[in-house]
C-alpha cells in the first residue's frame, strides 16, 4: 500500500508541475535555436564587421543588419518611423602640452591618466594641499579655491568594513570627488596604488580618444581631476620631506597639509562628432500595452587589434551571444504574435551602442527615453551569454548554469519570477555569486541594465562570466557554445513571457543599493 501510495503521490506532483508549465510559452521558446543563433553571430562577429567599435564602420554594419532583422520579424520602427535612436557622441583626444612637478615631466599613459574627460586646463602653482580621504570631516573650513588638490582615491578605512581601495570609485567616493570639484580648485590629483600596474598594463588602450555623450551647450565647468601614481605624487609632496605613503599613514591624525611645490600642467581636448545609434525595435501591446518590458544587449565590442597577428577582435561572446539572443527573443515573440499570442505588455528590444565606451548608449536612452521609465517595468539585459566562464570550466553544471545578478536589488518579486521561470522550465543552475553591489568586480555597475536600475528601473542581468578571451581577439565564434547560448536564452523568453503577460507588473519593494 505505501508503495502504491507514494507513486501516486509522484503521479500528482508530476501532472502539477506539467500544469504549472505554459504549452503556449513553450511553443514559441522552441523557436529558440543552437542552429539560428548560429547564423547571426557568425554574421555578427565575422571579420567583415571588424570588432564593431561604436564610432566605427563595423559597428554601422551590426546595426543595420539588427534593424534589417527587427524590420524582417515585423517589429515597429518607434523612432520617427526608423529602427535608429540617434546617441550623440563625441570623441575627446586629449593633448598635453606639459606636465611638470620641480622641473621633472610626467607622461600622459605612464605616469597619469585623466579620470573620464577632463576640461581644458593651463595651470602654475607653488603649493598643493593634501586632504586625506576627503571626507567633510578631514576638510572642515579648508579653502580649496585655485589649489592644486592632492587626494588620496580609496575608500577611507572603516572599522568592521573591508574599503574599496581600486581605481574605480563608487558612489560614496564619487560623491567625495563631486564635492572636492564644488569647492574651485585648480587641478585634483588623485592618487591610487593600482594606477601603476594598470598603466604598464593598458596605458595605450586608456588613453586613447575618449568617447562620451555630448554636453548640453552651456553646461557648467568644473575642474578636472587626474588619476596619478604614487611615484608621480612622491615628487609632489618633495619637500615635506615625507612620502605619499608617509601623509597616507598619517591622514587619520593629520588629514590636511599644506606645502610647497612647483607644478606646471597645460593640456587641452580636441573634440570631433561620432556617429552612434541604439537599434530599437517594438512590440506593441493589447489591454496593458502602456506598460513596457525591455530586452537589452549591446552590439559593440572593441574594434580592431592592428598590432596583433589576429587583427580583429570579434567579440562572439561580449557581446555578440547577447546580440543574438535578442534576435532570437524577438523571432519567438513577433511568431507567437502572428498567430494571436501577442503578449498583454508593450515590448521593447533594445540594442545598444558604446557599452564598451562606458555604458553610453543605455545612459543616454535611459535620460531620454522613447518610452517612458515611469512605464518600463524591468530590463532583462544579457552580456555574455555564450561561453563557460573560468570559474566552471571542468565543473559537472558547466553547460547548464548562468549568473543572475541584480533580480533581488530593487524587487524581490522580479527575484521571484525569474526563479519560478527556470524552474519550471529551463532548470539552468542559477549562480547569484555576483549578485552583490560590494562584489569586487562591481558586475552589477558594468552593463547596461544599470542606467535603467539607477533610474529605479528593476533589472536581471544575465551573464556567463569572464574567462581567457574577454576582451581579446579569442572572442570567436568557432568557441561558442551554441546549445547553451540557446538554453540560456530560453530562460530570459520564458521569463520576459511571464513579465509581459501577467497581471501585475514587479513591485519595486527594495532600497536600491549605493554605487
Amino acid at each position: 500500500m505505501k508503495k502504491i501510495t507514494l507513486l501516486a503521490l509522484s503521479a500528482v506532483v508530476a501532472a502539477n508541475a506539467c500544469a504549472q508549465q505554459n504549452p503556449t510559452a513553450m511553443k514559441y521558446a522552441k523557436l529558440i535555436s543552437a542552429e539560428d543563433a548560429k547564423k547571426h553571430l557568425s554574421i555578427l562577429a565575422s571579420d567583415e564587421f571588424e570588432g564593431r567599435e561604436t564610432g566605427k564602420p563595423g559597428a554601422e554594419k551590426a546595426a543595420n543588419y539588427i534593424a534589417a532583422e527587427f524590420k524582417r520579424l515585423g517589429l515597429q520602427a518607434p523612432v520617427k518611423g526608423s529602427y535608429f535612436f540617434d546617441v550623440p557622441l563625441v570623441q575627446n583626444t586629449l593633448k598635453v602640452t606639459t606636465l611638470t612637478i620641480n622641473g621633472k615631466p610626467f607622461a600622459l599613459g605612464q605616469d597619469f591618466l585623466p579620470n573620464g574627460t577632463v576640461p581644458d586646463n593651463n595651470v602654475k602653482a607653488t603649493e598643493f594641499v593634501f586632504v586625506g580621504f576627503g571626507t567633510d570631516s578631514e576638510l572642515g573650513s579648508t579653502d580649496l579655491a585655485n589649489k592644486v588638490v592632492l587626494w588620496i582615491n580609496e575608500d577611507k578605512p572603516e572599522a568592521g568594513n573591508t574599503p574599496n581601495t581600486s581605481v574605480r570609485m563608487g558612489t560614496a567616493r564619487l560623491q567625495i570627488l563631486k564635492n572636492l570639484q564644488s569647492k574651485n580648485p585648480s587641478l585634483i590629483l588623485a592618487v591610487n596604488g593600482d594606477l601603476t600596474n594598470l598603466l604598464k598594463r593598458y596605458g595605450k588602450s586608456i588613453t586613447s580618444p575618449r568617447l562620451t555623450i555630448k554636453e548640453d551647450a552651456g553646461a557648467p565647468k568644473i575642474a578636472g581631476a587626474l588619476h596619478i601614481t604614487p611615484a608621480m605624487a612622491d615628487e609632489l609632496v618633495k619637500s615635506t620631506g615625507k612620502t605619499f605613503a608617509d601623509l597616507k599613514a598619517a591622514a587619520a591624525t593629520i588629514p590636511v597639509v599644506t606645502a610647497k611645490t612647483d607644478l606646471v600642467a597645460a593640456y587641452a581636448n580636441e573634440q570631433t562628432a561620432v556617429k552612434a545609434v541604439d537599434v530599437v525595435g517594438f512590440m506593441p501591446g493589447t489591454d496593458l500595452k502602456d506598460e513596457v518590458l525591455v530586452f537589452s544587449a549591446h552590439y559593440d565590442h572593441i574594434g580592431l587589434n592592428p598590432d596583433g597577428k589576429d587583427k580583429v577582435n570579434n567579440g562572439a561572446d561580449d557581446d555578440g551571444s547577447g546580440t543574438t539572443g535578442i534576435l532570437e527573443i524577438a523571432r519567438a515573440f513577433s511568431q507567437a504574435k502572428k498567430d494571436g499570442h501577442g503578449p498583454r505588455r508593450s515590448v521593447l528590444f533594445l540594442g545598444n551602442v558604446g557599452e564598451e565606451k562606458g555604458l553610453l548608449g543605455s545612459e543616454y536612452y535611459t535620460d531620454h527615453p522613447v518610452y517612458p521609465l515611469a512605464n518600463t517595468i524591468t530590463d532583462l539585459n544579457i552580456d555574455m551569454i555564450g561561453r563557460v566562464g573560468e570559474e566552471y570550466i571542468g565543473k559537472p553544471d558547466s553547460a547548464n548554469y548562468v549568473y543572475s545578478i541584480g533580480s533581488a536589488m530593487l524587487s524581490k518579486d522580479l527575484h521571484d519570477i525569474g526563479e519560478k521561470a527556470n524552474d519550471t522550465y529551463t532548470k539552468l543552475k542559477l549562480d547569484y555569486k555576483y549578485d552583490d553591489p560590494n562584489d569586487p568586480n562591481r558586475f552589477y555597475y558594468r552593463s547596461d541594465h544599470y542606467n535603467f536600475a539607477k533610474h529605479g528601473v528593476p533589472i536581471i542581468f544575465y551573464f556567463n562570466g569572464v574567462h581567457a578571451d574577454y576582451h581579446q581577439p579569442g572572442d570567436e565564434v568557432s568557441k561558442i557554445n551554441f546549445p547553451l547560448l540557446a538554453k540560456r536564452t530560453q530562460l530570459v523568453f520564458y521569463t520576459g513571457w511571464e513579465l509581459a503577460n501577467r497581471d501585475k507588473k514587479p513591485v519595486i519593494d527594495v532600497t536600491p543599493p549605493s554605487k
